[in-house]
């Protein structure tokens, strides 16, 4: 019997008229405007399969008054803080892990008797927050804050994110705290991306000011530099993969004063037909009897193409938070019609209190029934809440069992009416053998819900942010939705001893996926590896064996990646299934052992004799320093290959290739493209009309 395979889309598109600048500090309990950004500089270290990113603001209180003030920034994906960092009487303070009640209470006391103090947390899914207290009255503050996270290749394509827009889904923080965005004297971002695969590009899209420098084959370089708002403009060039930008959307920004409001984003595409492989990077003391690993798997696996007609159920949220581009949006979906394929049928759902289908059944692609659903689009009024449940709901009731089936959701991603419950959805879809691929855009969009709902249907989800080439995301998953996939995955490690394997559950792997495994090992030693799954009915096997190492000092930030990989897993748990306290107390621990922000961990700030005072001990202030040098070393050292299967490769043939070749469905991007396209352009006009 043929496995029938329903595929589901979910394209949340933020709009961009409402976006909020972040990174700012605001007073708390004064009519002051936001302190001024004097200046700001971010510095981002690609190493070896992980980020790690640093940010230094300098603030200025013109105000006449002492201020408490509150520093926010987006959550970045999969990434928790692990320095938090301001000058005290001139010379740097860093910041140590408690829990957070505990933290609240010595940042009050301190605050109360007017010693400097600082406070920083995470604030759900959306931000975190950095207190500080107080900012002195006509004075300057400076602050650093820095965190790691993975870096995954996609497709050969890898993505870096410093996002800065919140995405406008907390309409009552935007009215409340009075922003500033704009540097006034100096903003400075460099990205060193040092690689063990050669690189063969690198493009920064939306920032034609930025200087892109080839260091070597492996080692590339991007600098961003602009002193009182000045930049030069220099012409793109000619190569694609660097020339898809939009300068025009952000020519009037460039020319005035840098803003924090628009995500900076990065691509490098590696070069073509690398082999498949197996990477490894670890840390572990000679002393020590664990260490800590991350595994890359890069497959290279024989993929066919998926052939077959769609049916296509469009999704479409015309709640009030639609309105400002719900024009656009039903322009763009009757020019998606028209690029349909003959042997298509499509149906078309609105939802926001409640959900309606505005189609008749499934209609055939006919000039007149494309002229009839966009007659019913366009008389269209966006209004009321985003009831998401009702709307996905009543598409999974319609699919025809029979059909391979496509499913494209346009909402922001935040459900506020009707069932919202995350255990709701996913009893919603064990109702049907389904896989739910997911397009996350914007930095405030519900991850966990949409994170769970993706995992919980053996899906993907690929995270757009408003700056980013819509375009080019949507060539990656086009390679994934139109060819068959790794189903059914088990992944196993024997002779050397490991545990707290992270992720614990993979089920599938998507063409141009690649896979990075965080976990813990005993001793070192020989290691057996296998990769097992099925294409189609027929069951895979890709195996090999390598030397965990018995020391090795290079790469202690591991043990941080590790154990936030862990800590996401068991917050995952507690947003399922509710909060159960080994998991609550597993967190806290880790977050205490490990120097990180979580749910019930902050970090608390303190001039430096009062650590003594509350008996704190400097356990992340030791870990910095640890990670700092060994930065440092490895900067001055020569790339270094992380390749472990060379011997006994675990795959015989090539990387999936990058999106300039290799067979892709041009029919997925013929059905979104034009629909996407017409959202770049409105936007487009927007920004030139501001």
């Amino acid at each position: 019997m043929l496995f029938k395979k329903y595929m589901i889309t979910l394209a949340l598109l933020s709009s961009v008229h409402f976006v909020q600048a972040a990174g700012l500090l605001i007073p708390i309990g004064s009519q002051a405007k936001t302190l001024k950004i004097r200046s700001q500089e971010v510095k981002v270290q690609i190493d070896s399969g992980f980020v790690h990113t640093q940010v230094e603001q300098v603030f200025h209180n013109s105000s006449n008054r002492d201020l408490e003030a509150i520093y926010q920034f987006p959550v970045p994906k999969k990434a928790s803080i692990s320095e938090f960092t301001a000058w005290i009487q001139g010379k740097p303070v860093t910041a140590e892990v408690l829990e957070k009640g505990k933290a609240r209470k010595i940042y009050q006391t301190e605050k109360d008797q007017g010693r400097t103090t600082g406070l920083a947390e995470k604030e759900g899914y959306k931000r975190f927050e950095i207190r500080v207290s107080p900012v002195l009255a006509g004075q300057d503050i400076k602050i650093r804050f820095a965190y790691f996270q993975t870096a995954k290749i996609d497709s050969n394509v890898g993505r870096y994110l410093y996002p800065l827009e919140e995405g406008g889904t907390d309409e009552k923080i935007a009215s409340f705290w009075n922003r500033e965005s704009e540097i006034q004297e100096f903003f400075h971002f460099t990205l060193n991306l040092r690689s063990s695969y050669p690189v063969d590009a690198l493009r920064m899209p939306g920032f034609s000011d930025a200087k892109i420098q080839k260091i070597s084959a492996k080692e590339w370089q991007v600098e961003i530099t602009r002193q009182n708002g000045q930049s030069k403009m220099p012409k793109l060039g000619n190569d694609d993969f660097n020339s898809i930008a939009t300068p025009e959307i952000n020519k009037k920004q460039q020319q005035d004063k840098m803003n924090l409001d628009q995500d900076m984003l990065v691509y490098w595409r590696l070069e073509p037909n690398l082999p498949g492989s197996i990477d490894l990077i670890s840390y572990k003391k000679a002393n020590d009897n664990m260490g800590t690993f991350m595994m890359t798997i890069t497959p290279a696996m024989d993929l066919k193409p998926i052939p077959k007609g769609r049916d296509w159920i469009f999704v479409l949220d015309i709640s009030g938070s639609m309105q400002n581009k719900y024009q656009t949006l039903s322009k763009g979906v009757q020019r998606a019609f028209t690029q349909m394929k003959p042997e298509d049928r499509f149906r078309i759902i609105t939802f926001n209190n409640h959900a309606q289908e505005i189609t008749s059944g499934w209609q055939s692609v006919t000039p007149q029934n494309i002229q009839h659903a966009t007659t019913q689009l366009k008389q269209l009024n966006p209004h009321n809440g985003t009831n998401l449940y009702a709307g996905l709901s009543k598409a999974l009731k319609v699919i025809d069992r029979q059909q391979t089936s496509g499913i494209i959701l346009v909402t922001d991603g935040v459900a506020n009416v009707g069932i919202t419950e995350q255990s709701d959805f996913l009893a919603l879809l064990k109702k049907m053998d389904i896989r739910l691929f997911t397009f996350i855009m914007g930095n405030s969009a519900n991850e966990p819900l949409l994170d769970g709902l993706t995992k919980a249907s053996h899906g993907f989800a690929i995270n757009i942010s408003n700056a980013d080439d819509i375009i080019g995301k949507l060539l990656e998953a086009t390679s994934k939705l139109s060819h068959q996939a790794l189903r059914d995955v088990q992944f196993k490690i024997t002779g050397v001893k490991t545990q707290d394997i992270s992720p614990q559950y993979i089920k599938t792997l998507y063409r141009g996926e690649q896979l990075i495994i965080l976990g813990r090992y005993f001793d070192g030693g020989n290691a057996n590896i296998q990769l097992t799954g099925k294409i189609g009915q027929q069951q895979q096997q890709y195996s090999t064996h390598f030397q965990f190492p018995k020391q090795d000092l290079s790469y202690p930030e591991l043990e941080r990646l590790w154990a936030y990989a862990s800590i996401l897993e068991k917050q995952q748990r507690i947003d399922f299934f509710g909060e159960q306290q080994d998991d609550k107390q597993a967190i806290i621990q880790l977050g205490l052992k490990y120097g990180l922000v979580t749910n019930y961990t902050s970090m608390i700030l303190l001039e430096e004799d009062a650590y003594a005072e509350y008996g704190i001990t400097r356990h992340n202030q030791q870990r910095l320093q640890r990670e700092r040098q060994a930065q440092q070393q490895r900067i001055s050292q020569p790339i270094a290959p992380h390749r472990v299967d060379q011997s006994k490769p675990a795959f015989s043939s090539r990387h999936t290739p990058s999106f300039g070749g290799g067979a892709i469905d041009m029919g997925w991007i013929l059905v979104l493209m034009p629909l996407l396209l017409s959202l770049l352009r409105t936007f487009v006009r927007k920004s030139q009309l501001q």
